[in-house]
């Protein structure tokens, strides 16, 4: 089985990276920071920061086939966790907007930095679709080197 790499359009164009890794019915997710279509960091904060990021991871699995509910873990990196505990509410009330009321796995880890300097916050995961749901990607949206 060769592993699918997962380039939805409507996202930056990787270099170097993949968005998501298909292999079998489980896609990695790659870390996704706050990054627009312009790629440019999302003002405003953590709470904005955070409906980018996980947006787009979102963006990702979808383009797969899959649904918030096959996310199995996230990995959340943050450069400023008291900000993020502070916003906690907000946070929680997008992920309920964007993904309802299931939740996966996760863990919430402090960095000093991110790829992006005014990056506040970067999320990367694990889904397992199933094969019902699975879009067939056709080989994938190769990144650049």
């Amino acid at each position: 089985m060769t592993p699918i790499p997962v380039n939805p359009s409507s996202l930056p164009a990787p270099s170097g990276y993949s968005h998501g890794t298909l292999s079998g019915n489980t896609l990695y997710l790659g870390g996704q920071t706050a990054l627009d279509a312009d790629m440019r960091i999302v003002p405003g904060g953590i709470v904005e920061q955070f409906r980018q990021a996980f947006g787009n991871v979102l963006t990702t699995l979808r383009a797969a086939g899959g649904i918030p509910e096959d996310l199995v873990s996230l990995t959340i990196y943050l450069t400023d966790i008291p900000d993020y505990q502070a916003h906690g509410k907000e946070i929680g009330k997008v992920w309920r907007e964007l993904a309802g009321p299931v939740y996966p796995a996760m863990a919430g880890i402090g960095t000093t930095a991110l790829w992006q300097p005014e990056a506040m916050i970067e999320i990367l995961g694990v889904a397992v679709i199933p094969d019902e749901r699975l879009v067939q990607v056709e080989g994938g949206d190769a990144p650049r080197a």
